[in-house]
């Protein structure tokens, strides 16, 4: 049955290789939750599928971008879904992505049940079964994190025994390799998963609005030369520093399949003349040289602000964004280039630089409501071993004014004051908390007054 990609149903199915489909559609394939379906796209990979009674007859597979990396598609896309043909596995080998880990204690229990196929990339925390807990104890180089969230490990599919998908019981040999492969040498393997849509908390608008002008023109280019029209140059994201606008950036490149190349405004001027031009025409040349590629520009606002007024920089602003400008929409067409900036000083921009044509659209990053505090927590949140008494809905009631950075700040101040009572602590509770948010709040404050 052919099924239209759409984002994971919830944070709770992020990682847990589950896949989400409509009842009617599970009773035409003869499905019941918890059997196991291959889904092809690109590549072919297999999930543990569950119903979802609020897609009945949408014709959708919600899965997390790791289904959706391992199968090779993305949102939109339709993929092929069918019952598997499930074998139990005698040896699977897994290796880490990202570094070294030392591994102790029996393996076996933490991924009994799963299922794998080979050139998968799979995610596994501190919320996986407790043989987990002596499985990855300690790390290299003090590294307590890997793909930047608390207790998160990255492991690739190396090998299965047999071939084809194969699911883990106790009768199963599972080897984890201590040292990290290199996944772009793995037969079926693209990118390494680093962020996806799942991961941004509280931007559902507006991932919508840069998935129509980034994503659509980057993976369907044919569909704007099928209606006469060239598609879109880019976007500029503006609003308060931490909401999330770097990250939706990274998103993009990722589940587009595209090469990332990220310039911090500042960095590319130089005080030699002719320099800082030359590094705008490097960092395009360089864009359609790795294309398809996404270019960002970070506080683009010390890079390109308006060229009216007087000026104290020998004219390097007026010739930056000169560059740009030619760059952007010149005489050499950008193919399979998407340009990103943001800011959180739009009023200072050269009002050329945001025309249509050049960033043809303006998307604004408020501060996330308490819908979206809630989703940015359970993000922070999914793979910490919280107490029974920890209420989100009640920490994101209480967050008002708190953006993305700022409760991912309270989410590792949390477990530090934790660990700080007690270095054996398995739990976070509430009040640790309610101390860090009064803590991240206080330490703002004093800022704010040293500052001023």
């Amino acid at each position: 049955m052919k099924l239209k990609v759409a984002e994971a149903f919830s944070q709770a199915d992020v990682g847990g290789s589950i896949a989400r489909i409509d009842p009617q559609c599970m009773e035409k394939l003869g499905l019941r939750n918890g059997d196991i379906i291959e889904i092809e796209g690109k590549k072919v990979t297999a999930s543990v599928v569950a119903s979802s009674q609020s897609d009945i007859r949408l014709g959708i597979i919600r899965i997390d971008g790791y289904i959706r990396k391992n199968a090779g598609t993305s949102i939109g896309e339709e993929v092929t879904v069918r019952r598997a043909k499930v074998k139990e596995a005698q040896k699977v080998v897994l290796a880490p992505v990202d570094q070294q880990v030392m591994i102790r204690g029996d393996i076996k229990g933490a991924f009994n049940g799963r299922v794998f196929t080979k050139g998968d990339i799979i995610r596994t925390g501190v919320r996986q079964p407790q043989a987990m807990d002596s499985m990855f104890d300690e790390f290299f180089g003090g590294k307590t994190s890997f793909g930047g969230r608390m207790g998160e490990i990255k492991l690739a599919v190396v090998s299965t025994k047999p071939a084809g998908v194969v699911k883990v019981t106790n009768m199963s040999e599972v080897e984890v390799q201590p040292n990290p492969v290199d996944v772009s040498k793995l037969e079926g393997v693209s990118t390494i998963i680093d962020v996806t849509y799942e991961d941004i908390g509280g931007l559902k608008d507006e991932v919508q609005k840069i998935r129509e002008m980034i994503e659509i023109p980057l993976k369907r280019p044919e569909l704007f030369k099928r209606l006469g029209i060239s598609p879109p140059k880019g976007v500029l994201m503006h609003g308060p520093p931490g909401t999330g606008k770097t990250l939706l950036a990274k998103a993009v490149a990722n589940e587009t399949e595209s090469n990332f190349i990220a310039v911090k405004g500042p960095e590319l001027l130089s005080k030699w003349v002719g320099e800082s031009e030359k590094g705008v025409r490097e960092v395009f040349k360089k864009a359609r040289q790795t294309a398809p590629t996404v270019i960002f520009f970070d506080e683009i606002d010390a890079l390109a602000s308006s060229r009216t007024g007087g000026s104290t920089d020998s004219g390097v602003t007026q010739r930056v964004v000169n560059q740009l400008l030619t760059e952007i929409d010149g005489m050499e067409e950008l193919q399979d280039v998407a340009v990103i900036a943001a800011t959180n000083r739009v009023d200072i921009l050269d009002p050329a630089l945001v025309r249509p044509g050049r960033f043809d659209r303006h998307i604004k990053i408020e501060e996330p409501d308490e819908k979206g505090r809630l989703s940015i927590f359970k993000v922070h949140t999914a793979n910490m071993p919280l107490a029974n008494d920890v209420s989100l809905e009640k920490l994101a009631k209480t967050s008002e004014g708190y953006v993305g950075a700022d409760i991912e700040a309270v989410s590792r101040e949390a477990v530090m004051l934790a660990l700080r009572e007690n270095l054996q602590a398995d739990k976070i509770t509430m009040k640790n908390f309610r101390d860090a948010m009064k803590k991240i709040k206080t330490e703002e404050k004093v800022e704010l007054i040293q500052y001023h």
